[in-house]
Parts: C-alpha cells; structure tokens; sequence
C-alpha cells in the first residue's frame, strides 16, 4: 500500500495517483486508488466516478471490489471514492485495505493534520509529489520526515511542472525521482505524462512484486 502525499494542496497528489494507477494497468496490475482526503475529497472527479461514501462502506465491511467504481477515463483503474468522514472510519478502512492482494494508491490531504496521519500510519511506503518551487520543496521535506516517522518510508519522488533542473533527492533523502514536465490540460492525456507515469509505476511495481 503507497501513500500518495505532499505538503501542500494543488501539488498535483491525485494527478500523480491516478498516473502512477494507468502505468501500473499497463505494467498488468489492477490497482485500487482511494480517497484518503477526508476533509476535500475530489478523486471522484478526476476519475469521473460518481461521489460516494465507498471508504465508509469498507470501514462498515463492504468488500473493495463490491463498492469500487471503475474509471471511464482510465480503463482499468478502479476507485473507492470518499464523503466526508471522520478519521477514526477511515483507518478502519485502510487497515481492511492493507489485506487487499492489488496495489492500493491512497490520495492523502495534504499537511501534517491527523486526518494526513491517517493515510501515513497504515500505507507500506510513502510517494512523495512535490513541484520544484523552494516553498513546496521544503513543505513535503516534513511530510516526508512524518511519514519516516509513521514507518511509511518515501519509496518515489515525483516532481511535477520540473524541467528536471532541480535535483532533491539529497533534500529528501530518496534516491528515486520522476521528473513530470509542465504538461497541457488535462495533463494525464498526453503520451509525455504516460512515459514519465510509467517509470514511477515501473519503480512501485517492483516493489510491490
């Protein structure tokens, strides 16, 4: 299970989760990709699937493959959307997760709240989305020292809108990048995102084999 976290929001977290998602699909696993964003859940609509309280429903033991919602915009790629819940249920859900036998990508919040804990505590490793600015740079340096912390180690750096100039990996102490170029919208559309989504999913994959 990989947490999918940055320090701030609009760093391009769900972007990347969904990305890392279609490379493992082309890699021929079928990832799981959750909504961990209690309080601004919005992979919903990213993926095109309908808003619903599908984490609360694993919580109250559902089966993932009952209540998940299949992508039209990335075939292959299944989704537990989130409504707001409260922290307590959603650990409940990502503790039933980690029994899954699929990789499962969790779309934290952003910060270092409890509600961005939640994801950390129960995820096997940690994928850090960071742009290259100083400011986002040293906000996901400390999502990267709690998820350390949480005995969730960053497993990937993906550094998005990064012309590949910016080396963190020593800032980070991760020697795995993925840089992905400032794309056209929507981003994930284009066969640049794919390539670069794909090295970082090969990276997961290998991992999680």
């Amino acid at each position: 299970m990989f947490a999918i976290a940055g320090g701030k929001g609009g760093c391009g977290k769900t972007t990347t989760a969904l990305g890392l998602a279609r490379g493992l699909v082309t890699l021929g696993a079928n990832p799981l990709v959750v909504d961990a964003d209690l309080d601004m859940p919005d992979l919903h609509h990213r993926a095109g699937v309908a808003h619903a309280a599908a984490v609360t429903a694993i919580a109250a033991g559902e089966q993932p493959t009952a209540v998940a919602t299949s992508s039209p915009r990335f075939p292959n790629v299944d989704v537990l959307s989130c409504r707001e819940s409260d922290t307590a249920t959603a650990v409940s859900a990502f503790e039933r997760l980690r029994r899954c036998h699929r990789p499962v990508l969790l779309d934290c919040p952003a910060g270092a709240s409890p509600a961005a804990a939640a994801p950390l505590r129960t995820a096997d490793r940690t994928v850090l989305v960071s742009t290259p600015d100083e400011q986002s740079l040293q906000d996901t340096a400390k999502t990267a020292a709690m998820a350390r912390q949480l005995d969730a180690p960053p497993a990937l750096l993906v550094l998005v809108r990064s012309d590949g100039r910016v080396d963190p990996s020593t800032l980070f102490d991760c020697r795995q990048v993925v840089h992905v170029p400032k794309l056209p919208s929507p981003p994930l559309q284009t066969e640049e995102s794919a390539a670069r989504y794909l090295s970082g999913a090969k990276l997961l994959h290998k991992r999680n084999t």
